[in-house]
């Protein structure tokens, strides 16, 4: 029932905005200058090298929530980070394309950001490339709609959440890190989460050390250390 409340929850706050949505929807990338409701990277062809992490980060509900993805995204490109946005609805011709390349030669570590149904895309996401046999760095969740698991081919999960009934399970077979990250600031809401400058920067910081990472794996991966003044960590689990 909690889970049917909350998603009722979004599904009304999204019809309180339908009509914005609607004025809105001719302009598309619009929302935030220099990004792109289709996946767009604002990198140059030079600097995606073969070995390059890429950062695909998704947006939620009617495109117009979620738009600290593409703040995200831009901080990620200022630091000399490949990224990239798009909807929630786009994240299965995104992985075909992933796909292509990484069987073409193109074996950076991938990493998966998404907000609320984008959230929930992004697990999605991850489960559908390790079926085709593509690993994934990092998936980040902000605040999901609803619970998975963690498929196999995952090295890393950070799950941002504001709900129990979104947490983040192990799946068969997954063996990497997985942190349950509850956030506590009760300013911060399933509809700012996406916003927020702090849990910004602890995953900016994640994403930045998975060269790194992926280059010396631990073969005991703990809990995650990383604690904002936003948020507090619960239990790696």
């Amino acid at each position: 029932m909690e889970r049917l409340r909350y998603s009722a929850a979004l599904v009304c706050a999204g019809l309180t905005v339908l009509f914005a949505s609607s004025l809105l929807s001719n302009n598309g990338a619009q929302a935030r200058p220099g990004t792109a409701v289709a996946l767009r990277s604002t990198n140059s062809p030079a600097r995606l090298q073969s070995y390059a992490a890429h950062v695909y980060l998704f947006r939620g509900l009617l495109n117009v929530f979620s738009l600290g993805m593409d703040d995200l995204a831009a901080q990620l490109q200022a630091a000399g980070v490949a990224a990239a946005v798009a909807n929630h609805t786009q994240w299965r011709s995104v992985a075909d394309d992933i796909i292509v390349k990484y069987r073409a030669g193109q074996r950076g570590p991938i990493i998966l950001v998404g907000h609320s149904l984008g959230a929930d895309a992004v697990m999605s996401m991850a489960g559908y490339l390790g079926q085709m046999g593509v690993p994934v760095a990092l998936v980040v969740p902000f605040d999901g709609t609803s619970s998975h698991m963690a498929s196999a081919n995952v090295g890393r999960v950070l799950n941002l959440y504001k709900n129990e009934s979104v947490r983040i399970s192990r799946g068969p077979g997954f063996r990497g890190e997985l942190t349950n990250f509850y956030v506590r600031d009760v300013n911060i809401t399933h509809f700012n989460i996406d916003k927020d400058a702090a849990l910004h920067s602890m995953v900016i910081r994640k994403i930045r050390a998975i060269g790194s990472a992926v280059a010396r794996p631990r073969r005991h991966p703990g809990p995650s250390n990383l604690v904002s003044p936003a948020a507090q960590p619960s239990t790696n689990s």
